[in-house]
């Protein structure tokens, strides 16, 4: 075939747009996240990738970058050596910038020495034990600590008139800063913890710790633990006759609470970052997409891995095309003023977030924004 200049001057400009897109669609900037997808926290790693899967959908869908980000999700059944092993493969895979999770602060911490060593950017949404962030220059998390969340409840506790409180939480590292950081303030401000108990995780029957605990005729019950326990405590409270205030973390705002306790769970006083029923604009658009794929609205853990994965992401289109994971590092710590929906976060010096508590309690099996 005998090509004409005509022939010629098409093909030149047709070869950018034939070899353009093909280049673009095979770039893509990879991250990580860990989190139990079995086990027996799987719950909360499936809300984990359901809000991740709605920021990521809505990341690539806007162009921001010219190239798509993926997320490579492992599950780590909530065990400490399996998100080490996880660790190490994510290391190991030259293409991933940057790893979110895991959930519990154990975890995160076992495979934090993994991501030291390597220098790879950590970002967890829910690892709260103080010291997570301790570890290295790479250690991220959007989630309030107990050190900040337990003097918080303790204050509000005082305000009210509660002296004498009992205070019960799981039985891990978690647990244990529950009780310490409450305890700490509560005394400072002259009040006194009357019982410290501990529990396993799903324990089916609060009973007989809820028999020491009337004993003691508290003011009130401050409590570290996660909706399914928080459900069977409050039902099996009401059930004895017991008719003391209660209050707990952010680790209980779920509206499972409402849905597995009814009316039992009717006063649970408890402190959060996440308000479903807020006007914000990002608010209920994120809520909109979760009630769509969930059937129901989302809770406080949900928003801070939607949070998490979007913070993530700014620091991705910060740095591209020089996405490398000391850049995304940097980006990381120079967050300022992200607004989520679970309001606005700043990293300080040490990565740990800057962001406000709000009070809120169940009422008429809602809950509810409160001053007091």
């Amino acid at each position: 075939m005998t090509l004409t200049r005509r022939h010629l001057v098409a093909l030149a400009l047709a070869a950018p747009a034939a070899f353009a897109l093909p280049a673009a669609a095979a770039e893509t900037v990879k991250l990580g996240y860990q989190l139990p997808l079995t086990g027996n926290t799987a719950q909360y790693g499936q809300d984990f990738k359901t809000a991740a899967e709605i920021a990521l959908a809505r990341f690539n869908a806007s162009g921001r970058i010219p190239a798509k980000v993926e997320i490579v999700f492992e599950d780590s059944r909530s065990d400490a050596k399996e998100g080490v092993t996880i660790a190490r493969k994510f290391v190991d895979d030259e293409k991933i910038v940057g790893v979110l999770g895991d959930f519990t602060s154990g975890v995160s911490m076992a495979a934090a020495q993994v991501y030291k060593e390597a220098g790879m950017p950590q970002l967890s949404q829910t690892a709260s034990h103080p010291d997570y962030t301790k570890i290295s220059e790479w250690q991220f998390r959007n989630i309030t600590t107990q050190a900040g969340e337990g003097p918080y409840n303790a204050d509000w506790m005082v305000a009210k008139g509660y002296k004498k409180v009992a205070v019960i939480a799981e039985q891990t590292d978690w647990g244990q800063s529950v009780t310490k950081y409450f305890a700490d303030e509560i005394a400072a401000k002259g009040g006194k913890v009357v019982l410290t108990e501990y529990f396993n995780r799903g324990l089916p029957d609060f009973r007989s710790l809820l028999t020491k605990i009337q004993r003691e005729k508290p003011d009130a019950i401050y409590t570290g633990f996660f909706y399914e326990d928080a459900a069977n405590f409050l039902k099996q409270m009401k059930q004895l006759g017991i008719a003391i205030p209660v209050y707990s973390t952010s680790a209980a705002h779920n509206q499972k609470v409402i849905e597995l306790a009814g009316a039992d769970a009717e006063g649970l006083s408890l402190t959060t970052n996440f308000l479903p029923n807020s006007p914000k604009p990002e608010v209920k658009e994120f809520v909109a997409e979760w009630v769509k794929v969930r059937g129901a609205e989302p809770g406080q853990f949900p928003a801070q891995a939607f949070d998490a994965v979007n913070i993530m992401l700014e620091a991705v289109v910060k740095t591209y095309p020089k996405s490398t994971r000391a850049a995304i590092r940097d980006a990381l710590a120079a967050t300022k003023d992200f607004p989520g929906v679970t309001g606005s976060t700043t990293f300080g010096a040490d990565r740990e977030p800057v962001k406000q508590l709000s009070k809120v309690r169940i009422v008429g099996g809602v809950f509810t924004p409160v001053a007091d």
